[in-house]
């Protein structure tokens, strides 16, 4: 099967849910393949958003782009409604003054049809998601 990038809304996938949203840097920047626009959060924590891909898919690599967020977790659904996560990765990152975060992590057991990223805590009262990446095949769609 040919890899491919899971999470562009040009290839389906979709921001569901977010737990805030700023006009000028909604949730749906996350998943737009533009390196220029992101989601902000809108201050206290945890803050959470949902991908959805609208198939089944088996991820290999994630890569997460970020400004300022402390620790990250990563929940994944092989349901067909966004229900029923179990717990995946959990990832401290390094604060990068000045710069975004960029976190590689190799993923295990990568089936899903939603993921549900959690920022538990940030380094400052607000915390910008650049992108999500997500490397893998498509499994099925969903009937």
């Amino acid at each position: 099967m040919r890899k491919t990038e899971l999470c562009l809304s040009s290839e389906g996938s979709e921001v569901i849910l977010a737990t805030s949203s700023d006009e000028k840097h909604p949730p749906e920047n996350i998943i737009d393949g533009n390196p220029d626009t992101f989601w902000t959060t809108t201050g206290m924590f945890p803050q959470e958003f949902i991908i959805c891909f609208h198939k089944h898919v088996r991820i290999e690599r994630l890569v997460i782009q970020s400004y300022f967020v402390r620790t990250l977790k990563i929940e994944k659904s092989t349901s067909e409604e966004p229900v029923d996560f179990e717990q995946w990765i959990e990832k401290d990152l390094v604060h990068t003054e000045g710069q975004l975060q960029n976190e590689e992590i190799m993923a295990r057991d990568g089936s899903a049809t939603y993921l549900r990223f959690i920022i538990v805590s940030a380094f400052d009262h607000f915390a910008s998601v650049h992108s999500v990446s997500a490397e893998g095949t498509v499994v099925s769609n969903l009937s």
